[in-house]
């Protein structure tokens, strides 16, 4: 049944919706099923994987294709994960970065910004604006298989510092960044594509172990945050992370003041897909405080989120009420960094001397601290 009193219209419901989902394509060019969406739908936002890369030129267009796809009023936030090491989607002819480890392994934080601006440079150049990086997990467990050497480092305090340094590096360049996987997924011993892992560490310990990063990237004023699809019973015996209030609206939210845009990790993950229903995923993820949905493959699923997305606001104020709030989040990060920033860098800045000098010189001295 509908609510009552409900004063914005179907085509209001359908758009906020639609700027709420972030989407993957199944290869690298836009198929006409993928088109039809995209018109219907009006996602937020793309994002990229390596199935959709064949040379940087056609990455560099396909972004470009996208964008026109969708209105000027409403122009998409195109992502990609491009961390480094084990995680990089557009690797040779652009630069080959080592491992996030090998830059916190050299403990020069003018290296780390160095790092983080020759990769905001090249991501830019492709046509993305905002890099799913860094890593703010720090790596404290040795069973962790999924996370290891994509940490800066095993020390809390360490890996904060190059967070921050990171962060603001990378969003100088007019590179959203994004800190990666709130709460913390280093002390895992499963990896959340797989399985639901839990971390069972009481609040003091999380305070002084996994929020230390976070802390530094919000006072470095990093533009977005994606959570981790992990539970942590110290706060929420019942919930993964992505979908407790109790995580992050009361830690992230209010305990730690953030107010950028928050973006769940990726919804088809088998952590949660199949684990709960869609749609009480969905609704608890917007009720934690979520603003963004990834979903990055199946374009049925997506097309169901969205469809979820517009009917819970129709039955419930509230939701529709953390719908507004979310892509308000949205619209305030695309102001902060699409609208004035560096120009887009040529294609010539990829695998540039000086970055492969860089890249060289962090892989040699990383390797052997």
């Amino acid at each position: 049944m509908k609510v009552v009193g409900l004063t914005t219209s179907t085509a209001d419901r359908k758009r906020r919706a639609g700027q709420r989902l972030v989407v993957g394509l199944a290869g690298p060019a836009i198929s006409e099923e993928e088109r039809a969406f995209i018109r219907e739908v009006r996602p937020g936002g793309f994002v990229l994987f390596a199935r959709n890369v064949e040379e940087p030129s056609q990455v560099r267009e396909l972004n470009r294709e996208l964008a026109a796809l969708l209105p000027a009023e409403l122009p998409p936030i195109r992502t990609v994960d491009q961390e480094g090491g084990r995680v990089q989607r557009i690797k040779s002819p652009a630069t080959v970065w080592p491992p996030m480890r090998h830059v916190g392994n050299v403990r020069r934080l003018d290296l780390t910004r160095q790092v983080a601006a020759a990769l905001a440079r090249e991501v830019r150049a492709c046509g993305f604006d905002l890099d799913f990086a860094p890593v703010a997990d720090v790596d404290s467990n040795p069973k962790n298989p999924v996370i290891g050497d994509r940490a800066f480092s095993s020390v809390a305090r360490d890996t904060a510092l190059h967070v921050a340094a990171f962060v603001e590096a990378m969003q100088a360049e007019g590179c959203i960044a994004c800190a990666k996987h709130f709460p913390g997924h280093g002390d895992t011993a499963v990896d959340s594509h797989l399985d639901l892992p839990v971390v069972e560490k009481e609040p003091p310990e999380l305070d002084a172990c996994e929020l230390v990063p976070f802390r530094a990237a919000i006072a470095a004023g990093v533009g977005s945050i994606m959570t981790a699809h992990v539970v942590y019973p110290a706060w929420d015996e019942d919930r993964p992370a992505t979908m407790s209030a109790a995580v992050v609206q009361a830690q992230l939210r209010e305990r730690l003041g953030y107010g950028g845009v928050v973006f769940s990790d990726d919804m088809e993950m088998k952590a949660v897909r199949g684990r709960y229903p869609l749609e009480l995923q969905l609704r608890e993820a917007t009720a934690a405080g979520v603003d963004v949905f990834l979903m990055c493959k199946e374009l049925t699923l997506a097309h169901q989120a969205w469809e979820t997305l517009v009917r819970l606001q129709e039955e419930d104020k509230r939701h529709q009420d953390a719908a507004v709030d979310a892509v308000a989040r949205w619209h305030t990060l695309r102001e902060r960094f699409l609208k004035g920033g560096p120009p887009q860098p040529d294609l010539s800045v990829l695998a540039s001397p000086e970055h492969q000098q860089l890249a060289a010189q962090v892989r040699a001295w990383g390797a052997q601290s």
